[in-house]
Order: structure tokens, then sequence, then C-alpha cells
């Protein structure tokens, strides 16, 4: 279905990014990976105390390790990038890389005001915070989330599956389909709120087709842009760390507190960790809904098309129908 042609670049990125260091052993100029940095290593003593602060230990300081332990986790697979790539985002430019856990927190209290009308999780907290505590907690855990989804990815690009170009069916709507995809995607979004009991499930692809045509138009990255060369690797490639991120996300949830459990009709079990087994399908396009809102925020605050991440193509619609 999506076969594979030749690798599609460097294994990071060619933009800016340091050559691997190498060594010559009698004359043959063989290579080796760089050292593991001090980053990987931090992260991993982090995701390590974290996670068992989080189910074992005692309260309160078990209340607070939500993010700790995804900070964790995403210095642990940059810094893995890094060893494998020679780069990682956090190299290339750690302002870059600290703007992703800005631009993750209106990313998620946007989900946040939609599950007002939707009611599919809840969250179980130990105490009533304060309004402004809340706020501020939250959205310290919030900032994890578009860094871990990708951090993720640019660490499976390194892995040879992922750096093939993966070529398939090209769709390629001018000026006037795009928009008209953005208009069904704000209708399908409107849908799920409206109408949760039915529509609830649309709330993660009604915003990707919201917002992903309109970075088209705008000339920044897109999946959009992509498939109109018949380009699926980013998809595939988002697909792949939604999962990963989502397996950890529920799996790290099942013994912390707080925590979230799930409501959501007609497909309770079997469960996964509190995750209904067939929810994990909504990590597919809800990874494909972050990269185009950090692609929207990236392009309305830039003025130009992001070069940071690794994956993804950039350009308007070449048909003004």
């Amino acid at each position: 279905m999506f076969p594979a042609t030749a690798p599609a670049g460097d294994v990071f990125l060619t933009m800016n990014a340091p050559t691997p260091v190498s060594t010559s052993r009698s004359g043959t100029g063989a290579h080796r990976q760089p050292a593991p940095p001090v980053w990987l290593w931090v992260g991993l003593c982090l995701v390590a105390v974290a996670w068992w602060v989080a189910w074992f230990g005692p309260p309160p300081i078990h209340f607070y390790t939500f993010f700790p332990l995804w900070l964790g986790y995403i210095l642990t697979v940059d810094g893995l990038v890094h060893v494998r790539a020679g780069a990682s985002l956090l190299t290339r430019s750690p302002a870059r890389w600290a703007l992703l856990f800005a631009f993750s927190i209106p990313l998620w209290w946007l989900f946040e005001w939609a599950n007002q009308f939707l009611g599919n999780w809840r969250y179980v907290m130990p105490y009533r915070y304060a309004p402004l505590t809340y706020f501020l907690l939250s959205s310290l855990a919030f900032s994890t989330v578009m860094p871990a989804i990708f951090e993720t990815a640019t660490l499976l690009r390194t892995f040879a599956p992922f750096r093939a170009a993966r070529r398939w069916l090209r769709i390629a709507p001018g000026r006037g389909g795009l928009i008209a995809i953005s208009l069904l995607g704000a209708a399908v979004f409107a849908a799920s709120l409206l109408w949760p009991s039915l529509f609830f499930p649309l709330v993660w692809v009604g915003g990707f087709l919201l917002l992903d045509p309109i970075n088209r138009l705008m000339g920044s990255k897109s999946i959009a842009a992509d498939v109109a060369r018949g380009q699926w690797g980013a998809v595939l490639l988002l697909w792949a760390a939604g999962l990963v991120c989502g397996f950890f996300w529920e799996m790290w949830n099942v013994f912390s507190m707080p925590k979230w459990v799930y409501e959501i009709p007609f497909a309770a079990d079997p469960k996964l960790f509190e995750m209904p087994v067939l929810g994990y399908g909504g990590y597919l396009p809800f990874a494909l809904e972050v990269y185009a809102v950090y692609n929207l925020l990236h392009g309305l605050l830039f003025r130009r098309a992001d070069t940071f991440l690794p994956f993804g193509s950039t350009g308007r619609p070449e048909s003004p129908s």
C-alpha cells in the first residue's frame, strides 16, 4: 500500500545538522557514533525517579510527577536522537525546542474546552486545587504534549523503515478544494461538540481538517503539501509517534495521582490501562492535529514556514482553482 523508495535524505536533517563524529582506524575512516550526551542520562534519571514516585511514592510528592516524568522522557528521546544522528531538536535550537512547550499549552487547553461538551474524560484529583494553582499545574503538564510527539517522531525517523520515502496516492486540491476541506473540518468539529453522543470521535479529525488546509494556503508545512506530491512518510511517522506516546501516556497514568479516566459511549471495553482499546485509534489523527496546530502557530508568529522539524513539506497549491 505504501511502497518504499530510496532513503529520503540524511538521517536527521540536511540543514545545519552537525556532522557525526568520525575517527580513522587503520586508514579505513570508520565512523563512530557520538558519545551519549549528559541530558540523556539526566532524562533517564528523571524517568526512573519520577516513575517510581508517581506509582509508589508518598503523598503529597507523588501528586507532582507528571511534568518531571515527561520531561525525562523528552530529554531521553532527544539524547537518543543525538546519539543516532549526531544532532537533535535540542542541539539544533534550544529556543525553538523550548517553544514546543509553549505552543503545547494552548493546544491541549483547546481540547479541555472541547471536553466540556464531550465529557469523554475526567480527572481524579487528590484534593480540590485553587483555580490559579490548577491552571498553572495543568498548563505545566500540557506543555509536554507537543515536544513528546515531535521528539518521538524525530527518533523514529532515524530508523530505516521511517527514513524511506513512502509514496502513494497524490491528492492535490486547489485553493477552492482546500477551503472546502477546511470548512468541512469546522463543521465536523462543531458537530462533535453539538451532538457528542453521536460524533464525539470526530473532535480528533475536525481540527486537523480545519487547520491543515489553512497551513497549505499560508505556505506553511502541511500534510496537504505532502500528499499533493504523493508523499505519505510524514503521515506514517506522526501516526507511529502518536501511538508510542499514547501507550506511555496511558501506562504511566494507570497508577498515578492525579489521573484521568474515560467515559466513552459504545466502546468502553476492552481496555488497555484506562483507555478503551478502540480509543487508541484517536492518537492517529491527534498526532496530525498536533502537527497542524504547531505549523499554524509557527506561521502566525514567524510569518514563514518551519525549518526546525525534520519532516514535512511546504508550498501553496499550484492551482488557483
